[in-house]
């Protein structure tokens, strides 16, 4: 998806004869250039990692136009946002129209350097996108169980899934991952436990990216214009160094149905 905007981004800013230098949040000392020290005339910011509050003030100290992708930085900088919380609803209620009661959710991290486990009701979940998308499942499924992931990896949906399945007892007909990548993972751990999906347990992502390996399964996810959420942070980011104000914009999910979602197994 990180991809996908850089391009939508690059498409945007190409025109303005400026090109684009990837930070991440912290870099070790003496390892190169920051947000501190980078030569920048604007900087756009993605929220995903929770770190966005310390990266805006550093940013605003430095006085360049700053662009957030996925955050909310305030009133005062142009945001460019998605429907998370609608978009996860219209997965959830696709599951609970197909009968399924026993939820559990996948999440993406909870907070900044969040080592993976189990979301309790006193849980502090301080990313935007995390917490969006998850008030979105839990307005179906109140009830839902979630595990908060490391990061959106395939690997850490493995994880996840493990704990999600350990118990033979207690496992949900349906889990709800905050990405496409966490879900492969999670359908692998199912896999794994020995159960089919759809039949035994459904599964549904968030981005609608392609998954290598993942066939036969093609996810049912929610799909996100991610190049054009780039383009319209490079446009944002134009029109204030031309000094004209730049709107914030939300775009909209499209919900997609693939093979990894069915009845709940006792309406099957």
């Amino acid at each position: 998806v990180k991809t996908l905007m850089m391009d939508g981004l690059a498409d945007a800013v190409t025109p303005l004869g400026a090109g684009l230098l990837l930070l991440r949040d912290h870099e070790p000392t003496g390892s190169g250039p920051s947000l501190t020290t980078a030569p920048l005339d604007a900087a756009v910011l993605i929220g995903c990692s929770g770190l966005l509050r310390e990266s805006l003030e550093t940013v605003k100290a430095r006085g360049i136009p700053v662009v957030v992708i996925e955050g909310d930085a305030g009133d005062d900088v142009p945001r460019i946002g998605l429907d998370n919380r609608e978009a996860q609803r219209q997965a959830a209620s696709h599951l609970r129209a197909l009968g399924h009661r026993e939820i559990a959710i996948v999440t993406l991290p909870a907070r900044v350097d969040w080592q993976r486990g189990w979301l309790h009701d006193d849980t502090a979940v301080t990313v935007d996108v995390t917490r969006e998308r998850l008030a979105g499942a839990l307005d179906v499924f109140p009830d839902a169980t979630a595990y908060a992931a490391a990061g959106s990896f395939i690997d850490e949906g493995f994880a996840a899934g493990r704990e999600i399945f350990a118990d033979p007892d207690r496992r949900p007909t349906a889990v709800i991952a905050q990405s496409d990548l966490l879900a492969a993972g999670v359908i692998r751990a199912a896999e794994e436990a020995g159960l089919r999906v759809p039949e035994d347990v459904s599964v549904t992502g968030f981005d609608g990216i392609v998954v290598d390996g993942l066939a036969p399964y093609e996810l049912t996810t929610l799909v996100q214009p991610a190049t054009d959420k780039g383009r319209a942070a490079g446009a944002a980011v134009a029109a204030m160094l031309e000094g004209t104000p730049a709107a914030s914009i939300r775009f909209t999910c499209t919900f997609r149905e693939g093979n990894t979602t069915g009845p709940a197994p006792a309406l099957a």
